[in-house]
């Protein structure tokens, strides 16, 4: 297995994208083990810290009626709202006081499947002397798939955890890997 400690270096920052309740088993869009990843993901947490490297953490905060709910048209039933339980972090992710908190999915008139559409992220990024993005989360064939190409259309180098990671379908997940691969992503298992 890959350890944190020999692969991060000057430069890099750690993403985990939307590990949030509604996106666990008995949340309302829960994804298959999407519990299981939060596990992995704290062991790169907690390389990143000893490294002294940035740790970013996305998480959808849709209002009440968003666009993207099922009730409104939108292709998702109802997820994250604002200030519940269902938006919260998953519990057993270990959260440093230093991290930073990204909200998307705040706009009325659009989703918000990238952590960088618009939400000012990249230029945070750029702020920080970050070069390559570490990337983690939920779900690998939607917001983290997004995320990743928007990374590299921005021109940052990018390494997906796919162990850190869960589709929503088997089928999305391969297309994901693949559109991410082409994208010039690097895949590490």
């Amino acid at each position: 297995m890959v350890q944190p400690k020999e692969m991060f270096q000057q430069g890099d920052g750690l993403l985990v994208v939307d590990v949030q309740n509604d996106f666990c088993p008995g949340g309302a869009l829960a994804i298959d083990g999407g519990d299981e990843v939060v596990a992995e993901i704290n062991i790169w947490i907690e390389g990143a810290r000893e490294q002294g490297l940035p740790i970013y953490l996305s998480r959808d905060w849709h209002p009440v009626g968003h666009s993207s709910f099922s009730p409104q048209d939108g292709p998702w039933p109802v997820h994250c709202l604002q200030d519940t339980s269902g938006a919260r972090f998953h519990p057993a992710l270990v959260i440093p006081a230093a991290a930073v908190v990204v909200t998307k999915g705040v706009r009325f008139d659009q989703d918000q499947l990238s952590v960088f559409d618009e939400t000012g992220f990249a230029a945070k990024l750029r702020r920080d002397g970050i070069k390559r993005l570490w990337v983690a989360g939920l779900a690998l064939d939607v917001c983290v798939l997004e995320t990743v190409l928007d990374a590299r259309q921005q021109g940052f180098e990018v390494c997906v955890l796919l162990r850190a990671c869960r589709p929503v379908t088997p089928e999305g997940g391969q297309k994901a890997r693949e559109r991410m691969k082409q994208a010039g992503a690097i895949l590490i298992p």
